[in-house]
């Protein structure tokens, strides 16, 4: 009965994990407004609607804002009784002009974000029940981006008296840019969905588990989930992930999921590392901070996010998501350093190293994936501590063998806020993986250094010759980064999640 109780509670309901407690706050509401400064000014510029909102009260908004000084980019007062709301959280939207053109990124809609998502935090902080944001001159979407995932708390098994109660958020009545506005809010729950998978703990969140819970929310939004068995991969010789879930006794699934916006023969193929805890195995992991890797599935979090955002937007464009679900745990019966295992594709694999089972397991999903010839195939996975070594908490990296979709998920992470940096694909990393006698492929380099970029090239050696392929390392933005205010510095993130959408969106057209 322990087993079920647990199995319910993680599993469904999602409104269970997410829910809102609204008892201590209280029922006056408030409003988000916009204000642009200039450095070294002290001139205020309102948003159009601010503006508006500001006449209403016979300028009295703008006679206290210069009564404070000004309010810089990113900073939030609020005033109280003034005009029709009784609390107006005023948010610093910056100049956008200031933002450096190697910084990557659209500065004026990132400025949105980070102003919204301070104003919903201040305006939580007073107890404020009910927050009303406006459009942000044109940047309704953003708003409703930056409101939603700064609107987030993961407080699923803390006791109902101790949970941080949150507010509602929504767009205001009279402002422009709804259908934006709902866009922002789709895929700003889709990343907090990410956020919740990712951060569950791993006996709350097993193969099985993580896999009805995907089930129960992308069938309800018009997906086709199939989820296979053990036995469904031992059919199709996936022997490189079977090899992983060895050691432990949470058995496999590999879940297959099709979105169909669009009569396209040819699907655009998104493959998710699912590795619900990974303790390294026999080659075991240091203990210290080994409880992240609960959120070792991050790359099957943002697959199956991004296809839950896509669905809801009715994207026009023709997706499957592969997700191959197993734990990688030491026991009598888990996979030696040193054992030689196949591949779906033939290649035999020398696993030298067991916590290098990221690249097992996604080794038999391009596979799998290569086998509906999709336009291209993008894999995502939090696969090396290397990339955080070389790119820090702000960024992903990926590795392109196609410099147009390099040129489009460039792009996309400029305009969603969640950056992207390209890697090599050099042959030289590909000769440090499959030089070798008497087996195809190491799961090892070796030469010192560029793990990313070796891990790249085996993952490389699984995609047929003539597959446009990306490989999106996410590991150093997993979690407690210090460059995305709205989602916080603490916990884990779903990112890139907001990049695939506007990625996957216009890539689909490009190829």
């Amino acid at each position: 009965m322990a087993v079920f109780r647990t199995f319910q509670f993680a599993r469904g309901n999602y409104s269970l994990l997410l829910r809102r407690c609204y008892g201590s706050m209280s029922s006056k509401q408030g409003l988000v407004l916009g204000v642009y400064s200039s450095e070294g000014k002290d001139d205020v510029k309102f948003t159009p609607y601010a503006q508006k909102y500001n006449e209403s009260t016979a300028g009295k908004l703008l006679e206290q804002i210069n009564i404070c000084g000004p309010v810089k980019a990113g900073q939030t007062r609020i005033f109280w009784d003034l005009g029709k709301y009784p609390a107006v959280a005023v948010a610093g939207l910056g100049d956008a002009s200031k933002w450096d053109e190697l910084d990557e990124i659209d500065g004026a809609k990132e400025n949105v974000r980070v102003a919204a998502a301070a104003a919903v935090r201040a305006l939580s902080a007073n107890k404020i029940g009910e927050i009303v944001v406006e459009d942000m001159e044109r940047h309704a979407q953003q708003a409703a981006e930056g409101a939603t995932l700064a609107n987030y708390k993961f407080q699923a098994f803390k006791s109902k008296d101790k949970q941080t109660p949150l507010p509602t958020v929504r767009f205001a009545d009279d402002a422009t840019g709804k259908e934006e506005w709902n866009r922002g809010v789709i895929i700003a729950e889709a990343q907090n969905w990410a956020r919740l998978l990712m951060e569950t703990p791993a006996n709350h969140m097993t193969p099985s588990i993580f896999a009805a819970n995907v089930s129960e929310r992308l069938s309800a939004a018009g997906v086709e989930v199939l989820v296979h068995d053990e036995a469904w991969a031992t059919e199709k010789k996936m022997g490189s992930f079977l090899s992983v879930t060895n050691g432990s006794a949470e058995p496999a699934r590999f879940l297959e999921l099709t979105y169909r916006g669009s009569q396209d023969d040819r699907c655009v193929a998104l493959v998710g590392k699912g590795i619900t805890f990974d303790s390294g195995g026999i080659s075991l992991k240091p203990s210290a901070n080994m409880d992240q890797m609960r959120a070792d599935m991050g790359g099957a979090a943002n697959v199956v996010s991004t296809i839950l955002a896509l669905a809801q937007l009715k994207a026009p464009v023709h997706v499957k998501g592969f997700v191959p679900l197993c734990e990688n745990m030491p026991s009598g019966t888990a996979t030696k350093p040193g054992d030689v295992v196949f591949a779906m594709n033939g290649k035999s694999i020398c696993v030298d190293n067991t916590d290098a089972e990221g690249r097992l397991v996604l080794a038999d999903a391009l596979c799998y994936a290569s086998s509906f010839n999709p336009k291209f195939i993008l894999d995502i996975a939090t696969l090396t501590g290397a990339i955080k070594v070389a790119l820090g908490d702000c960024v992903s990296g990926v590795f392109a063998s196609n410099n147009e979709l390099w040129n489009v998920i460039h792009e996309a992470g400029s305009q969603t806020g969640d950056r992207v940096w390209r890697m090599p694909l050099f042959k030289h990393y590909s000769e440090q993986m499959c030089d070798h006698n008497g087996y195809d492929l190491n799961n090892l380099g070796k030469g010192k250094g560029g793990g990313s970029c070796t891990a790249a090239a085996f993952l490389r050696e699984f995609v047929p010759k003539g597959t446009p392929w990306l490989h999106v390392d996410i590991a150093g933005v997993m979690g407690d980064c210090s460059d995305q205010s709205y989602t916080g510095s603490k916990g884990m993130t779903g990112r890139p999640m907001r990049t695939l959408v506007e990625f996957v969106t216009k890539a689909s057209k490009a190829v």
